[in-house]
């Protein structure tokens, strides 16, 4: 099971947001894509789930080329959570999580047990069983975007893409996330591509690093092969320091603030 770009292109008109780029998932593993903004993350994305359409080279799944596979197909294999994604109106959390199995649905075909069991594996593996009747559009944003990553669960797909899933959840539910990822990938052998931000999260989940810059890949490897000072400076403009995490030794990126700009020490300024 491969997913892999060559020579890919994307952009709009009178822009080009991917330029040439060439990228490998290491399937079985987790990947995270960090960058800073507006460099192409999403946008690397959408055109490996197959959404957004190269202009030049390709996406390949197992030897084939994204386009030769009809959207449904696809659909069984690779799940994708873009941003913020619009939520239909007075739709319930269960309601929504089901529409997880339409990729595995085929015409005049019932509901099956096994569709239950995979939205109910869902809601449960996203600690939303009790808010399974609740309008999705009542829920706080980080419960709301636990609802879309149960949907994304639901769909049982080989891999799985999440952009910014982080996003709108507290550090407690950052961190339920990133364990849930990790299981997912350790217990289900889900191969798992998520865009993040937090380089330290990044480092600390991720099994492979993929660096956007400027619609390039500016690195790809372990993130202790990957994460150096140079690196971060050159592609954050932010100088750093780069240390073992104590925890679990991998690499943890301390910005080096301006001591124009740290806090004053009132009690110190008084003596």
């Amino acid at each position: 099971m491969t997913l892999s770009a060559h020579r890919l292109t994307v952009g709009y008109p009178g822009r080009t947001v991917l330029d040439e780029v060439d990228v490998a998932i290491p399937p079985g593993l987790i990947t995270a894509v960090v960058g800073p903004n507006a460099c192409g993350k999403s946008t690397l994305l959408r055109a490996l789930a197959g959404i957004s359409r190269p202009g030049g080279g390709e996406v390949r799944l197992d030897g084939t080329r994204l386009t030769e596979i009809t959207p449904k197909q696809l659909a069984r294999r690779i799940a994708l959570l873009p941003q913020s994604p619009p939520t239909p109106a007075g739709i319930s959390v269960e309601a929504l999580v089901r529409r997880g199995r339409h990729p595995h649905q085929r015409w005049l075909t019932p509901w099956s047990a096994g569709d239950q069991e995979a939205v109910d594996a869902a809601l449960t593996r996203t600690g939303l069983t009790e808010l399974r009747t609740r309008p999705v559009d009542r829920l706080s944003g980080g419960q709301r975007q636990r609802a879309w990553i149960a949907l994304a669960l639901a769909q049982c797909t080989e891999y799985l893409l999440l952009d910014e899933p982080t996003t709108y959840l507290d550090l407690r539910h950052q961190l339920d996330l990133l364990n849930l990822v990790a299981d997912l990938n350790t217990v289900d052998g889900r191969t798992a591509v998520l865009v993040l931000h937090d380089l330290g999260q990044a480092a600390r989940y991720a099994h492979h690093l993929v660096v956007v810059a400027d619609g390039r890949i500016a690195a790809a490897g372990p993130p202790a092969e990957v994460l150096t000072e140079n690196l971060v400076e050159a592609v954050f403009d932010v100088p750093c320091r780069v240390v073992p995490d104590p925890t679990c030794g991998s690499p943890l990126v301390l910005p080096l603030p301006s001591v124009a700009h740290l806090p004053r020490n009132p009690v110190e300024e008084q003596r």
